[in-house]
C-alpha cells in the first residue's frame, strides 16, 4: 500500500469521482430543462412587458400609427397628474380596496369557521360557497347586471317590503357600492378556503386546554384561533389588496366606468386609454404609476405585518 493511500484511507477512486461528476452534470441539465418552460413564460409575459412599459411611458407611442414613436420625457406623467379622471379613478380604486379588504376577509373567515366542523352537509356548503369562484367573472357580472336592473331581482324583493329600490348601476352614489357587493360575493369563497386551511393547522389540543381553563368560544377565538392564523391573515391581506387594486372586469362589463366616472378605476382607465384610444405611451405611464402605487402599498403592508422580533 502506498503512502498516499495510507494517508487518505477513504479517498474516492478516480472512476467513482468521474461518475459522480457526470451524475451531477446530468442532474443540473435536467433541472435547467425543467425550469426552461417556466422561465420562457416569465420572460415573455412578465419581464418583457414590464420593460416595454418603462420604455413606452416616456414616448408618444400609439397602438396603430404610421409615425415612429419618439421620446417626450415626462410629458405623459405631467398630463396624467393633471387629469381629473385619473384622480377620480384612483380615489375609486382606493375606496374599493379599503372597503373590500376588511369586509371580504371577515366574511370569508366567518364562513371558514362555520364549515370547519365535522357534521353532515359540510362538504355541500363548502362547494356552494366556493362555486362563485370557479364561475367566470364575466358571467357573474352579467348575471348581477340583470339583477341590478330597475325591475330586477333586488328591487322586486325590496318592493315586497315597501322599499323603493335605487337605480343600482345608473346612480353615481350606488354604482360603486353595487360593484363592491358583487365582488365580495364572488371572491369570498376563495379566501374562505385559505382561512380553512389555516384553521386546520391549529392543534386541537390548544382548544381542549383553553376549554379546561374555562375559556368560552369567543375567548378561544381571540387567544387560540386568531394568533394561529397570523401568517394566513398576512397572506390574505396582501392578496385581497392586490386583487382590489386591479379591479377591471366588473367595471368593464357592468358600467364602463360610469356614470360620471363614479366606477372608473386606474386599471380600467389604462386599458381604455391603450386599446380604445390607442394611446400606448400614455397608457404605459398610467400602468407605471399604478405599479409604483401597488408596490408601495405592498411594502407598507409587509412592514406593518412583519414579525415582532423583526421590528426590534
Amino acid at each position: 500500500m502506498s503512502a498516499d493511500a495510507a494517508a487518505v484511507p477513504h479517498a474516492i477512486p478516480p472512476t467513482a469521482a468521474h461518475s459522480l461528476k457526470k451524475t451531477d452534470r446530468t442532474a443540473r441539465r435536467t433541472a435547467v430543462l425543467m425550469l426552461l418552460p417556466a422561465a420562457v413564460l416569465v420572460i415573455t409575459f412578465l419581464l418583457i412587458p414590464i420593460g416595454l412599459t418603462f420604455v413606452l411611458a416616456f414616448t408618444n407611442a400609439r397602438l396603430i400609427s404610421p409615425e415612429p414613436a419618439r421620446f417626450i420625457g415626462v410629458d405623459n406623467f405631467v398630463r396624467l397628474f393633471g387629469n381629473d379622471t385619473f384622480w377620480k379613478s384612483l380615489a375609486n380604486t382606493v375606496i374599493f380596496a379599503v372597503v373590500i379588504v376588511p369586509i371580504q376577509s371577515a366574511v370569508a373567515l366567518g364562513l371558514a369557521v362555520l364549515i370547519n366542523t365535522r357534521m353532515r352537509g359540510t362538504n355541500f356548503f363548502r362547494t356552494v360557497y366556493f362555486l362563485p369562484v370557479v364561475t367566470s367573472m364575466v358571467v357573474v357580472s352579467m348575471l348581477w347586471m340583470f339583477m341590478y336592473q330597475p325591475d330586477g331581482l333586488f328591487n322586486v324583493l325590496l318592493a315586497k317590503f315597501g322599499i323603493q329600490g335605487p337605480d343600482w348601476l345608473g346612480d353615481p352614489h350606488w354604482a360603486l357600492i353595487s360593484i363592491i357587493l358583487l365582488s365580495i360575493w364572488q371572491a369570498c369563497g376563495f379566501h374562505m378556503v385559505i382561512w380553512l386551511s389555516g384553521l386546520q393547522t391549529i392543534p386541537g389540543e390548544l382548544y381542549e386546554a383553553a376549554s379546561l381553563d374555562g375559556a368560552g368560544r369567543w375567548q378561544q377565538f381571540v387567544h387560540v384561533t386568531w394568533p394561529g392564523l397570523r401568517q394566513t391573515a398576512i397572506f390574505i391581506l396582501i392578496t385581497i389588496t392586490i386583487a382590489a387594486f386591479s379591479l377591471f372586469t366588473q367595471v368593464n362589463i357592468m358600467t364602463e366606468g360610469g356614470p360620471l366616472d363614479s366606477t372608473s378605476t386606474v386599471v380600467f382607465m389604462a386599458v381604455r386609454t391603450g386599446f380604445q384610444q390607442q394611446q400606448t405611451g400614455y397608457a404605459s405611464a398610467i400602468s407605471l404609476v399604478f405599479f409604483v402605487i401597488v408596490l408601495a402599498v405592498s411594502l407598507v403592508q409587509r412592514y406593518l405585518t412583519r414579525d415582532k422580533d423583526a421590528r426590534r
